[in-house]
């Protein structure tokens, strides 16, 4: 039957070409990315899930938490939207295999070949342990391998940003995961880490060199119960011959306590390495579907190869909640579990002698059944009895003044869950220590919500150096937009910053400022003003370079007189040096001196001697007389009315009159 959503455009970019892949929740299509002409995968959510807000948030977060790493090992997200009634998610395609299908063909691999296989795992994990990120579902559905041999992490779907100390807590709502792989703190509180992730890496190491994992089960609840309360087994008591080294490595990263576990990816994979060095297992490709084991090497598995209710070869997620609903979901508390039908290695109890005309299947089905029904009685009502008695109670510790990671172990140590966990800023207590919590003491539920609030430490901003030179319009619109302060401006002059640019702050810009702290921004007004310099007396020429180096505009007016400045040199200068400081760039005019003033010759004909010298001199002019038996001026030269220089000498003839 052809399907409905293949042909189909997601919003006018993506042309679904292809069903690739189909799961419960949601179908793989390999498609065309019509913009950039590139084949890419195209996660589309199951229609009946597209409206459940729930499923459509994990959809959402699995994008995100995807986005938000950019690692090799790790499936690319590129995008994310909802078109035509389909919520979907756009990400990188991976022609090849998944582990699962790899084990399905191989039945287990070999040393190296695990190796080979989970150091690009961890490798992934690492880059998401380090965003903040845990992964929450690892298992071999989830481990895609490419035909070009790079094995690649797949579905963040159950990612969640970590939370405080790096954990993960889903108390409200039902624990989703796959049961064969999930650790023990999950089933038992929903919390997370990831440390989480690698229990779940370690039990695919496991099932890598063994081809199953280590618990099996008729139900997801026998299979939880196992993980709970017993070790995993040794891969060796399966395989015998595989190093001792080999088995060390699986039982660290399982312990069910997190305590005993590498704190996240990276150092898994450090150990990991180590113990290829211990063990000299040279690097082998990554395998993709072809066994590299000789015939003898592989030998068969000791568990059934049809599938078994609880095995992972069927690849469905499991989901344990708080109590029955209606889909047939099976409820456990923390700790409680139906019993073990299987022995810590998995395998189940040898068959007791049957009854007469009693098939032995029969007899085995309900065997279990009423050892299940026994068990699941007696710590139901264990269970009960402690939690309507004392068990529901618990202390909330003093957290003021304790580091963030100490204050959320002793919540979490007390049943309590440390949410919201929020962050104020405080000028007293210093960054990561708790400020105060909600409730703050007392006895409540466990399971409460405790409010913990957690210091940012000093709150402070800084101005960006970058801003300096820019216009101040656009500085002061940044500043309001980003930074908590009061502004207000100032002036100065700056030869290198353009008038109405910003020079500088004050507090200089980089200065830790508090909030609401006044800062001045400093404008520049241009070059600062300039004195004349005294010119007079010098050439146009040089007057002119001088004033010009000043940065004025030399203006040269119509030539003046002087008696004080030789001919051809500066005689005035406007503004002069007297003004004081003028704008840079004014405009200066200099007068250059023709000589000296010139004078008009007075009449002095018929006037005495003494009189005709006195007018002669005050007009400026030196007087030479030339006497002639009298004292009157017969004649003068220059002549009344002629124009000369200033101190030209006037000749007058003196007579009888």
């Amino acid at each position: 039957m052809t399907d409905p959503v293949v042909g189909l455009v997601l919003e006018g970019r993506y042309r679904l070409e292809e069903r690739v892949a189909r799961g419960g929740m949601s179908t793989v299509y390999a498609a065309t990315d019509l913009r950039l002409h590139k084949t890419v995968a195209v996660k589309v959510m199951a229609e009946h899930l597209a409206h459940d807000p729930t499923f459509v948030d994990r959809f959402t977060r699995e994008a995100r938490a995807a986005a938000m790493l950019s690692h090799p090992n790790v499936v690319g997200v590129s995008d994310q939207g909802s078109d035509q009634g389909l919520v979907f998610l756009v990400m990188e395609l991976v022609r090849g295999r998944t582990l699962r299908d790899l084990l399905s063909a191989r039945g287990r691999l070999t040393v190296a070949e695990a190796f080979a296989v989970l150091e690009p795992v961890l490798a992934g994990l690492t880059a998401a342990h380090r965003a903040g990120i845990v992964h929450r579902d690892i298992k071999p559905e989830n481990v895609l391998i490419g035909v070009d041999g790079v094995v690649k992490v797949a579905d963040f779907g159950l990612a969640r940003a970590v939370v405080g100390t790096g954990q993960t807590s889903q108390t409200g709502g039902v624990l989703i995961g796959t049961v064969a792989y999930l650790s023990p703190e999950q089933l038992e509180r929903g919390r997370a880490d990831a440390r989480s992730d690698i229990y779940a890496a370690g039990i695919v190491l496991y099932e890598m060199l063994t081809g199953h994992p280590p618990f099996g089960g008729d139900t997801p609840l026998a299979v939880a119960y196992q993980h709970v309360h017993h070790d995993v087994p040794a891969p060796s008591a399966e395989v015998p011959g595989l190093p001792w080294q080999v088995d060390e490595l699986v039982a660290r990263t399982t312990r069910r306590d997190p305590a005993g576990r590498p704190l996240d990816a990276g150092a898994f994979l450090a150990e990991l390495t180590d113990v290829r060095t211990d063990l000299g297992v040279e690097p082998v490709p990554v395998p993709t579907g072809q066994s590299t084991a000789g015939p003898g090497t592989l030998r068969p598995t000791n568990r059934p190869t049809r599938p078994r209710p609880g095995h992972p070869s069927n690849p469905g997620t499991a989901v344990l909640g708080e109590r029955a609903d209606r889909t047939g979901r099976t409820s456990m508390l923390p700790g409680m579990g139906a019993g073990p039908t299987t022995d810590v290695h998995g395998r189940r109890p040898a068959p007791g002698r049957p009854r007469p005309g009693v098939p032995d299947h029969v007899r085995r089905r309900r065997a279990r059944l009423i050892i299940a029904i026994v068990l699941l009685m007696a710590v139901t009502v264990g269970a009960v009895g402690w939690w309507l008695g004392s068990g529901r109670w618990t202390d909330v510790p003093e957290l003021t003044g304790k580091q963030e990671a100490a204050a959320i172990d002793l919540l979490q140590d007390a049943g309590l869950d440390p949410d919201p966990v929020v962050r104020e800023w405080s000028e007293e207590v210093p960054e990561g220590v708790v400020i105060s919590s909600d409730p703050a003491s007392g006895e409540v539920i466990r399971g409460t919500d405790v409010r913990v609030v957690v210091s940012k430490g000093l709150e402070r901003y800084t101005v960006a150096p970058e801003l300096v030179g820019l216009p101040v319009d656009e500085v002061e619109a940044r500043l309001q937009a980003d930074l908590p302060i009061q502004i207000t401006r100032g002036q100065d002059y700056d030869d290198a910053v353009p008038p109405g640019h910003v020079i500088r702050f004050d507090p200089p810009a980089g200065t830790a400022l508090k909030r609401d702290q006044l800062v001045t921004v400093v404008i520049s007004q241009g070059r600062a003003p300039v004195s004349v310099p005294d010119v007079t007396g010098q050439t146009p020429e040089q007057a002119t370079s001088n004033l010009e180096a000043q940065g004025f505009v030399v203006q040269r007016i119509e030539d003046g007189r002087s008696d004080q400045v030789d001919r051809g040199e500066v005689m005035a200068v406007e503004p002069g040096p007297a003004a004081g400081p003028v704008p840079y760039g004014s405009t200066v005019r200099i007068q250059v001196s023709a000589g000296v003033p010139l004078v008009t010759v007075p009449d002095v004909v018929g006037r005495s001697g003494d009189e005709a010298a006195s007018i002669l001199e005050q007009a400026g002019l030196e007087v030479e007389a030339t006497r002639f038996f009298g004292n009157r001026v017969l004649r003068q030269s220059p002549a009344a009315g002629e124009t000369v220089e200033r101190g030209t000498s006037v000749t007058i003839l003196l007579s009888f009159g």
